[in-house]
């Protein structure tokens, strides 16, 4: 019979998976399988180094909180997107004695997705696609049919309102109220032709649609809401309508289901390419639910736009302290 320590090694070089251990102090300890995907080094690079110096700065903060929560008791799971692909991911507690001294890792790709899932997919998918077509349409109605009978209509009661000026003033007045009305409804058929139209962030830029997305929504959160779009940033239209439907689905989620008090997105350039951010300080859900398949909607939908874009997608979130929506650019090999 083999050494049970030597067979446990053996399977995990050997597993599908990529497996890793941390110290306290930061540094990677055992590597097994191929970490790239996940981390964007090989397992000879990371080995022995501290994470803060192996990777990213960017990376490291993210995964130096990974793994201080792990240290401190927390199991941390994680389903993102790396490389085009989709992984599952595990941090965890490893203890000694009754000490945690290690934070374990774990890695697994699970792109191909069972057939029920996949099917349920393609559905979404399609039904998104034929709700923007139908979204565009509509929009398209309340512009150029709505809005301008609205503006013939005020148009037409001002020469009303010109002509009685000096014989009728009280229905002048009365007309000046209808035109009153009539120019909230204007404004009212404007935004909200902005809102269904799904290329106004190709027409106006992705800033001016996050501000107009910030507005609509303070108008129904008591909460803050903060915006941080860097204004050097150019992005190609794909991206930035990609990032405004991830923002908007990620916001929305956070005021339906989160009870926030807070929402921030912040829009910025990194080594790798663009990056959005969507963080709330709200109850979070539980991890377990990605993992376990029982992703709604929303959640699906912005990995949708973010695989169109061609954008990392990752959702990190925690009952405690709230949660966190990224797409950004992919790692450089």
């Amino acid at each position: 019979m083999p050494d049970p320590g030597c067979l446990a090694e053996t399977y995990l070089e050997q597993s599908p998976a990529c497996h890793w251990i941390v110290g306290a102090d930061g540094v990677f300890r055992e590597i097994y399988g191929n970490p790239a995907a996940i981390f964007g080094k090989s397992a000879e690079e990371l080995a022995g180094r501290p994470v803060a110096e192996v990777l990213d700065s960017e990376s490291a903060v993210l995964w130096k909180s990974r793994f201080a929560r792990a240290l401190a008791g927390d199991l941390v799971l994680l389903r993102e997107r790396h490389s085009g692909a989709t992984w599952y991911m595990g941090v965890f507690p490893i203890r000694v004695e009754g000490h945690i001294l290690f934070a374990g890792g774990l890695a697994s790709e699970v792109t191909p997705f069972s057939t029920a899932e996949q099917e349920l997919r393609y559905t979404v998918l399609g039904a998104l696609k034929a709700q923007e077509y139908e979204r565009s349409v509509a929009a398209r109605f309340l512009h150029d049919v709505v809005g301008q009978n609205l503006t013939a209509m005020g148009l037409q009661l001002d020469l009303v309102r010109m002509d009685l000026e000096s014989q009728r003033p009280d229905t002048c007045r009365r007309i000046a109220e209808m035109q009153n009305v009539l120019d909230s409804m204007m404004v009212e058929v404007r935004e909200y032709s902005h809102e269904l139209n799904p290329s106004a962030v190709e027409r106006a830029g992705l800033r001016p649609a996050l501000d107009r997305l910030a507005a609509r929504i303070r108008k129904r959160f008591a909460g803050s809401i903060r915006l941080n779009v860097d204004p050097s940033l150019k992005l190609d239209p794909g991206t930035a309508s990609a990032m405004y439907h991830i923002a908007q689905e990620a916001v929305l989620n956070s005021v339906q289901h989160s009870s926030c008090s807070t929402i921030e997105i912040a829009v910025k350039s990194t080594r790798n390419g663009p990056s959005l951010e969507v963080r709330d300080n709200g109850r979070g859900f539980d991890p377990d639910d990605i993992l376990g398949g029982h992703r709604g909607l929303g959640l699906m939908s912005m990995e949708h736009y973010a695989a169109e874009a061609g954008l990392d997608l990752s959702v990190l979130s925690d009952q405690a302290t709230g949660t966190v929506v990224r797409a950004a650019a992919p790692r450089a090999a």
